[in-house]
């Protein structure tokens, strides 16, 4: 099977996973709400950190169901996060995925109740027992995600990222700067997501940590290949607009080391993560290829 057709079929299982869970629980709540997190979550997307947590789980002979309970608890909390990131207080986007943003499509209020809903509900789901028998098991993976999203991770790397506007324009003496805003705000969530496999497998330690640095590297390509993009993808071809970060005076990759420099990282980045994988053998050749796609993604 080919990366989009792996990609796809993953895609669909993760939708199907989620479809249920939002039937099930949000029958409860007020319409609107469930309305606004529906829309946040199901239909589009290309489901890339379930992809992740599948696939580092079939690396321990894991079946895709296995997995599926904790890939929907990931990508729960990467929708909350692009409702969040897109308000108005925050990246104010009116476009995600190639249609309107939550805040527009509904309204601020319910944007921020739907974003924290999505988030509280994505641990409701990683608690259950289809995430894992073993109670154990569960509780590991509710904090290496909680890490993840929380204050050390994506909430902190967001904070950072507003700081950073209000700095002095940015140049290469702060590349650490960059790379510590982007490994919270994006690549933590994508250092689980691998890593998440080997918790659901009780994979040995030393495995655990080189798919958590393999998701760490990954997760730093895909920023900077996501800063790319917003420094030369059209709107169309990306779902939302670009050209956004420099005229916000984002603290970017494109903006302390320009966009060749920019490139030459990304193709540094794709080569150390594909070698993190050289322990797992022709095993990895799915995630290999996602190191790629990454690198070489247009939307």
């Amino acid at each position: 099977m080919t990366l989009p057709q792996q990609l796809r079929t993953n895609a669909l299982l993760t939708e199907a996973r989620l479809r249920q869970l939002l039937s099930e629980t949000v029958a409860d709540a007020p319409p609107r709400l469930a309305e606004a997190m529906r829309y946040a979550v199901l239909g589009s997307g290309k489901r890339f950190r379930p992809f992740l947590v599948i696939e580092s789980a079939g690396l321990f002979g894991l079946a895709p169901e296995a997995a599926l309970q904790v890939a929907a608890a990931v990508e729960l909390v990467h929708c909350y996060s692009l409702v969040h990131d897109d308000l108005p207080a925050m990246d104010d986007d009116e476009l995600r995925r190639g249609r309107p943003t939550v805040h527009i499509a509904f309204d601020e209020a319910t944007a921020i109740l739907a974003g924290d809903a999505l988030l509280t509900f994505a641990f409701e789901v990683l608690a259950h027992p289809d995430a894992h028998p073993e109670a154990i098991v569960r509780c590991e993976l509710a904090l290496g995600l909680a890490r993840a999203a929380g204050p050390s991770g994506m909430a902190g790397g967001q904070q950072l990222d507003l700081d950073a506007e209000r700095l002095p324009r940015l140049d290469a003496q702060d590349l650490d700067r960059v790379r510590d805003i982007q490994e919270r705000k994006t690549g933590a969530l994508i250092a689980f997501s691998a890593k998440a496999g080997a918790i659901l497998a009780a994979a040995p330690p030393d495995e655990r940590r080189a798919l958590a640095e393999f998701g760490r590297l990954l997760g730093a390509a895909f920023q900077v290949a996501d800063d790319l993009l917003d420094a030369e993808g059209a709107a169309a071809a990306v779902g939302k607009a670009t050209g956004k970060d420099a005229a916000a005076g984002k603290a970017t990759y494109v903006s302390v080391l320009g966009v060749e420099g920019a490139r030459e990282r990304l193709c540094r980045l794709q080569n150390e993560a594909i070698s993190m994988l050289e322990r797992f053998g022709g095993r990895a050749g799915m995630l290999r290829q996602a190191v790629r796609y990454v690198s070489t993604r247009t939307s």
